[in-house]
């Protein structure tokens, strides 16, 4: 496949915001020729990175470039005589891959390990004189990239390198800026590969590199990325996109009129905005083509509306709701409940009086910054000192090493995915298993049952209790037999929703397994390796996991009698019905069944709406005036010695009579009784249940 074909940025109707900065693409093989032949006086930057240092004075007007003139002719120096693949000096790579930072506006630390990010890995530079010569946080960020060595870990050398990588952007997120920068250089002149190897770089670099961007926030190295996979993996879709692409471009487009609507009305409302039309790249026109079929003008872009405030957010939404039509299904408000990775706008779409619909995205300038550069636009996140232009821009501005560093991001994936990774030892493993916890690409927040702000959990989206529970107890949740969601008791199978709180109820028993068919509902990685290691660990206890089901429950003289309650039904015999086990004073109906029986419900049991339904005769029935009553119990807990002995003790103590009582046996450390009771007063049945709870071990009890 030629270079052309494999980098959308050489067609102008890729990239139209490239011809509206007016920056032309450089010429990386005379920046290499500068870079090996051109002398330096030592009071200036080598000519070679003059656009980089032009592009970051454009964000950090007073940084200090000192740094960034040693640490280029370092890389300069040590990468001297090597040759790219595509004929370029080898310094034109790092060059790129920190001018492509620099426009993001990466802080001067960044920039100076990417000059250096592969001076260990190709050359004889140690860590050791990057670290004397750069510090400690250059040095860790330097050999966070560098790959490990394939003659030592042979066919798993990829996976492991991913690895390393990962820990360290646990520790500093701006590692991995580091490596996606670096791919993007390097997928922007894969053209010179064989296509074979073209295709598994585009392949990894889609499943992992991609939703890695996505996740950090990076969207404008993510957009880039997607174009030139896409390219490569799907060549002829690609054409055809570009090929309508180009044909939209000789026709009327629709938006800039619009954009200037937009900006009519927001100016006679008196507020400040900047109004953009934003071309779709490459992947989202094609995806908007697969949703929508044949597109129209306005599809081609979105109007992009700058503000100065929040507030200024909202008030163009109501302009623009107030003076459009809008079609309300469009719109997300992602400025109160931001995405996991930073990302925060206001999502809308408006219909025009030409029939035009236009999708707009409202947000602030410093919103924006974080939209297309994501962790890359927060500088150095782990400064403590009170940041300013010249002490984010040097190493020394790094955290004490003895106060704790935070995540930047949302730190729930990068947590879930560095616990994980410990307990998959094996490459193979872990690199399935990486990708498929990067296809996630939605997340969850649930609560614990204290309801307190620190007390959250994060999961994928999807996610079931079995996953909150590995990710609250960790190997402990090997013996979770069952939790509250929302108040109520639920199976541990159930998924979780956004916001859901979720009270885990685990066994007294530390011997308990989960069982087999766990793996079925645990979308985690860290909950399948601990569910998978213990089951082979115990293969024998894993086949007594997934012998049958609980068998249907058994009560023992809850129908019977009719208890207190009379028919106006001569002669009639009067059942209480087992399904609800009505007592007095509850309100309730009564039908006429087969054999003359009246069968007696409470009246907001699901079985009076279907003896309606089919008809059944009904029959008035009230309470006698007489106090007892017979009721039927359902008590759930965990299993332990004793349990049976201790709840009849304890009904006992209420004066009320066992007439009969089922238990069955115990299921993943969990056991259900069931009684029925003979109460000498219906008004004492609040009291029992709350004596039957207060029993140790038993976490529910509940009327039939």
């Amino acid at each position: 496949m030629s270079a052309e074909a494999t980098n959308p940025e050489a067609h102008p109707e890729a990239r139209p915001e490239l011809r509206r900065r007016g920056r032309t693409r450089l010429d990386l093989r005379r920046l290499g020729r500068a870079a090996l032949l051109g002398p330096t006086s030592r009071d200036r930057l080598p000519d070679a990175i003059g656009h980089v240092a032009e592009a970051h004075r454009a964000h950090h007007p007073d940084a200090d470039l000192s740094i960034l003139r040693r640490a280029y002719l370092l890389a300069e120096t040590s990468h001297r005589g090597q040759m790219r693949k595509s004929g370029e000096p080898y310094i034109t790579h790092p060059l790129a891959v920190t001018l492509i930072l620099a426009e993001l506006g990466a802080e001067t630390t960044t920039l100076t390990a990417s000059l250096l990010h592969d001076t260990v890995e190709d050359t004889d530079v140690t860590l050791d004189q990057v670290r004397a010569e750069f510090g400690d946080e250059v040095c860790f960020i330097v050999d966070g990239v560098t790959k490990v060595e394939k003659i030592d870990y042979g066919a798993a050398a990829e996976p492991e390198t991913f690895r390393k990588m990962l820990v360290a952007t646990g520790n500093d997120v701006r590692v991995m800026s580091i490596k996606l920068a670096d791919r993007l250089h390097n997928m922007r002149t894969l053209g010179v590969m064989r296509p074979e190897k073209q295709a598994r770089i585009a392949k990894v670099t889609r499943d992992v590199l991609i939703p890695l961007a996505e996740r950090l926030g990076v969207q404008a190295l993510k957009t880039e990325l997607e174009d030139l996979v896409f390219a490569i993996l799907h060549p002829e879709e690609y054409e055809s996109t570009r090929a309508l692409i180009a044909a939209h471009a000789g026709e009327r487009d629709p938006l800039p009129a619009i954009a200037d609507s937009v900006r009519g009305v927001l100016r006679d409302a008196g507020i400040a905005a900047e109004v953009q039309v934003r071309p779709r790249h490459f992947v989202s026109v094609h995806r908007i083509a697969r949703t929508r079929g044949e597109l129209r003008g306005s599809d081609f872009g979105r109007i992009l509306v700058l503000v100065g405030e929040n507030a200024d957010c909202y008030a163009v939404l109501g302009e623009l709701h107030t003076c459009f039509t809008p079609v309300i299904s469009e719109f997300k408000d992602f400025i109160a409940t931001p995405k996991f990775n930073l990302y925060q706008s206001l999502h809308t779409a408006v219909a025009t009086p030409e029939g035009y619909v236009a999708e707009v995205i409202v947000r602030t300038r410093q919103m924006h910054r974080v939209a297309e550069a994501g962790v890359v636009a927060l500088g150095n996140p782990y400064a403590t000192a009170t940041p300013d232009a010249t002490a984010t821009a040097t190493s020394d501005a790094a955290t004490d090493p003895d106060e704790e560093r935070v995540d930047p991001t949302r730190p729930g994936w990068l947590s879930r995915l560095l616990d994980w990774q410990q307990s998959a030892p094996d490459p193979d493993t872990f690199w399935t298993v990486l990708r498929a916890e990067l296809a996630q690409d939605r997340e969850i927040t649930v609560f614990r049952e204290d309801g307190s702000a620190t007390g959250t959990i994060s999961l994928p989206a999807g996610a079931s209790c079995i996953d909150a529970a590995y990710a609250q107890h960790g190997e402990a949740a090997h013996g979770c037999i069952g939790a509250r969601v929302n108040g109520r008791l639920t199976s541990l199978s159930s998924p979780l929703s956004d916001g859901d709180t979720v009270q885990l109820l685990l066994a007294q028993d530390a011997s308990s397994g989960p069982a087999a068919e766990w793996l079925d509902h645990a979308r985690t990685p860290a909950a399948r390796i601990a569910i998978s290691s213990w089951l082979e660990a115990h293969p024998d206890r894993a086949m007594a996991t997934t012998s049958a089901a609980r068998a249907p429950l058994s009560v023992v003289g809850a129908r019977g009698g009719g208890g207190n309650a009379v028919a106006d039904l001569p002669d009639a015999t009067v059942r209480l019905a087992g399904c609800c086990t009505p007592v007095p004073p509850d309100a309730v109906a009564g039908f006429l069944v087969r054999g003359g029986a009246v069968t007696v419900h409470r009246i907001h049991c699901a079985a009076v709406a279907q003896m309606r339904a089919v008809g059944r005769t009904s029959v008035a029935v009230h309470w006698r005036a007489t106090a007892d009553c017979r009721v039927t119990l359902l008590a759930e807990s965990f299993g332990r010695p004793h349990l049976l002995a201790d709840l009849t003790e304890a009904i006992a103590r209420e004066g009320v009579e066992v007439v009969s009582a089922t238990v069955e046996p115990p299921v993943e450390q969990r056991v259900r009784h069931t009684y029925t009771l003979q109460l000498p007063d219906a008004a004492g049945l609040p009291a029992l249940m709350r004596a039957m709870r207060d029993v140790p071990g038993v976490y529910d009890v509940r009327r039939a």
